[in-house]
């Protein structure tokens, strides 16, 4: 069974969903056929675009089409769960397109893995997240007034096969944040890497990391299984 790791570089939102629900359809269909296939870990970043999950809230975009344009932002409503979220450059958007019975995962515990890893790369820079019940993500102070996300995560599953994943908060430009009720709500902020440290952070370097730790954790659930 192999897990490959691809870098789609900074690409149109559009496009890399397209280009996700290809290969998700072509793994779903070879289990499904006894075929040979390979389970995916895609990095990316995209221009500026907010996206809408199937249970979000229309309301919870608070700018209409005309004042989207101004920002040079677009909108899409997408088959994730989850609310509404921002992704832009700046931001690390991974997308695992597994079959989550290769590594003896449910999807609540899938979650717990993209959230562990990212709590595991924060915790590299010496920052402490962590989870917030009934709020899935990875968040700072998480049981505070204070509380902030720092990574967001929105799956899709389908015969336990995954796409969408989670956006990591590394040199985004948060202000864009400000236009949204991010994932629904109204009473919790949002931060990145770059914001907690004070300085700018090597992409490359958290992208490394990142595809380490998730490696990591799918190879232990395996084995866990086996």
């Amino acid at each position: 069974m192999n897990t490959e790791i691809s870098d789609w570089g900074l690409i149109e939102y559009e496009k890399a969903w397209k280009r996700q629900e290809e290969w998700f359809d072509a793994l779903v269909e070879a289990k499904q056929g006894g075929q040979a296939y390979v389970n995916h870990i895609i990095m990316c970043q995209h221009p500026a675009v907010y996206t809408l999950g199937r249970s979000g809230k229309e309301g919870n975009m608070l700018l209409g089409e005309e004042q989207l344009r101004r920002i040079g932002a677009t909108l899409y409503h997408i088959d994730r769960g989850g609310d509404i979220t921002f992704h832009g450059p700046g931001q690390l958007v991974c997308y695992p397109i597994l079959n989550l019975e290769d590594y003896s995962l449910g999807l609540r515990d899938y979650i717990h893995v993209l959230e562990e890893a990212v709590i595991r790369v924060c915790a590299s820079y010496a920052i402490q997240a962590g989870r917030l019940e009934k709020a899935t993500g990875v968040w700072l102070d998480a049981h505070s007034p204070r509380a902030r996300k720092i990574c967001a995560i929105g799956v899709r599953s389908s015969h336990f096969v995954t796409m969408h994943g989670l956006a990591l908060n590394v040199n985004t430009d948060l202000r864009y944040f400000s236009y949204i009720n991010p994932c629904g709500f109204v009473d919790k902020g949002v931060t990145s890497l770059q914001k907690e440290l004070g300085r700018e952070i090597d992409m490359e370097e958290v992208k490394t990391g990142l595809c380490r730790e998730l490696l990591d954790l799918l190879s232990a659930s395996r084995r866990k299984g086996e």
